[in-house]
C-alpha cells in the first residue's frame, strides 16, 4: 500500500515538476547572441567582487514588486568609491544620483533599482545603509544611487510597499554567485514587449589578446516596442507588438542597465561603454518610446582605479585602458546586454496582479519555433 501511495504521489507531481523546470535561460535554449564566451554564472557577478541581493513582495492580489541592489566591491563603498559613467537613452524617469555621477565619475553606495514612487523611500534606505557602518560615523553627505521603473499595471504602486527593511535584506543578502531572474526584485511587475519582462543578466568575457578582461550586464526590463531575437521578428509573428492591428498594447516603460567591468576604465570610457549597452537595447525591439525612462550605468570594479574617499596625494597615477584597445569591451557589452534582456523574458513567468490583470510570459514552444523558421538559434 505504501509503495502505490509513492507512486501516486510522483505521478501526481510530475506536471509540476515539468512546469517548474519549463522556464530556461536564452542559452540553454540554444540562442547565444554574439561571438564572446559567457564567465562562469553568465551574470554580472562574474566580475570579481560583484554581488547581487533582491528581495521580491509578491503579497496577497496586488503588491507585485520589489528591489535589487547591486554592490561593486565587498568593501566600503564610501570609503572606496569606484568609477562610473552613465548614459541616458531617454530622460523620462526619476532615477537618483546620476548628476554626481556624471559630474564626479563615482560611485558611492549600491546600486538600487526599485519602482517609480519607492525610488525615494529606496534612496533614503541606501543613506541609512551608508550612514549604519561605523567608519562612516563623520560624513555629512550620501549619493545614493536608485534606479526605477515603472509597475503600476500589474502593482499597486501607490502603496509604495517597499520598505527600508526590504533594502537591507537585499544588501545583506546579497550573494557574488548565480543571480535569479525573471519575476524577482525590481523585476517583479515589469512587462517587457508585450511579455512579462523582469531581471536579467549576462556576461562576457574577453580572450588575454584583449586584455582577457569581464563585462557583466543587469538589466530592470519595463519596455515596449517590436521584439526581434537573435534578429528575428518574434513580436511580429506572435502578433503582439507595438501598433499591431486591434491588439492592446503599452509601449511606454523603462529599462535599467548596469554594467560592471573589471577592466581599468576611467568615467568617460565608462560612459562610452554604457553608450553601447543602447545599441543592444535597440536590437531587441525597443525605440525608447516617449514615457520609457532608459538609463544605462557603467562601473569599473579594478581596484587601482578606485577614488578614496580621504586622498593622500594630490595626483592620480591610476592604469586606464586606452582608447584604441576599447572596441573588445564594447562588444562585450552590446553581446551581453542583449542576452540580459532576453533572459530577463525567457526566465519570466505568467503572472497575475492588481484589479485581477494578467501578463502572460513569452511562449516558449512557439517563439523557439520562430526562431528556427528564421534558423536564429543553434539546435
Amino acid at each position: 500500500m505504501t509503495r502505490i501511495i509513492l507512486v501516486c504521489i510522483l505521478l501526481v507531481s510530475l506536471p509540476f515538476q515539468n512546469s517548474a523546470q519549463e522556464r530556461q535561460r536564452a542559452r540553454d535554449l540554444g540562442i547565444k547572441p554574439g561571438i564572446l564566451t559567457p564567465g562562469k554564472y553568465n551574470a554580472i557577478t562574474d566580475v570579481a567582487g560583484v554581488s547581487v541581493g533582491q528581495k521580491t513582495l509578491n503579497i496577497g492580489d496586488s503588491i507585485r514588486t520589489g528591489v535589487t541592489v547591486i554592490l561593486p566591491h565587498q568593501g566600503n563603498l564610501f570609503k572606496e568609491k569606484v568609477p562610473a559613467g552613465i548614459f541616458v537613452g531617454n530622460g523620462f524617469g526619476k532615477s537618483i544620483g546620476t548628476t554626481q555621477i556624471e559630474e564626479l565619475g563615482n560611485i558611492e553606495s549600491p546600486i538600487a533599482l526599485t519602482n517609480t514612487l519607492n525610488a525615494f523611500l529606496v534612496a533614503n534606505a541606501l543613506v541609512d545603509y551608508t550612514l549604519s557602518i561605523p567608519e562612516n560615523s563623520g560624513i555629512r553627505s550620501v549619493n545614493p544611487i536608485v534606479g526605477e521603473t515603472n509597475d503600476g499595471w500589474l502593482n499597486d504602486i501607490r502603496g509604495r510597499h517597499v520598505t527600508t527593511s526590504d533594502v537591507f535584506e537585499a544588501i545583506n543578502t546579497a550573494s557574488t554567485k548565480e543571480v535569479l531572474e525573471g519575476n524577482i526584485g525590481a523585476g517583479t511587475g515589469t512587462n517587457t514587449l508585450g511579455f512579462k519582462g523582469g531581471i536579467g543578466t549576462s556576461s562576457r568575457v574577453l580572450p588575454k589578446s584583449k586584455g582577457g578582461y569581464t563585462v557583466g550586464v543587469l538589466v530592470q526590463t519595463n519596455f515596449g516596442g517590436i521584439l526581434r531575437i537573435n534578429g528575428a521578428p518574434v513580436g511580429k509573428e506572435l502578433n503582439n507588438y507595438y501598433m499591431a492591428n486591434e491588439v492592446p498594447y503599452q509601449v511606454d516603460g523603462s529599462c535599467m542597465i548596469i554594467i560592471a567591468t573589471d577592466a581599468p576604465l576611467s568615467s568617460r570610457n565608462l560612459q562610452r561603454l554604457a553608450r553601447r549597452s543602447f545599441l543592444a537595447f535597440g536590437a531587441v525591439g525597443s525605440f525608447s518610446s516617449n514615457g520609457s525612462g532608459d538609463y544605462s550605468i557603467a562601473f569599473s570594479t579594478h581596484k587601482d582605479v578606485r577614488i578614496p574617499h580621504e586622498p593622500e596625494a594630490i595626483e592620480t597615477n591610476s592604469p586606464e585602458v586606452l582608447n584604441d584597445f576599447m572596441s573588445p569591451l564594447f562588444l562585450a557589452v552590446f553581446e551581453a546586454t542583449e542576452e540580459a534582456i532576453y533572459n530577463s523574458m525567457f526566465m519570466a513567468e505568467d503572472i497575475v496582479g492588481q484589479k485581477g490583470r494578467q501578463m502572460k510570459a513569452l511562449p516558449i514552444k512557439e517563439t523557439l519555433e520562430i526562431l528556427d523558421k528564421y534558423k536564429a538559434r543553434e539546435n
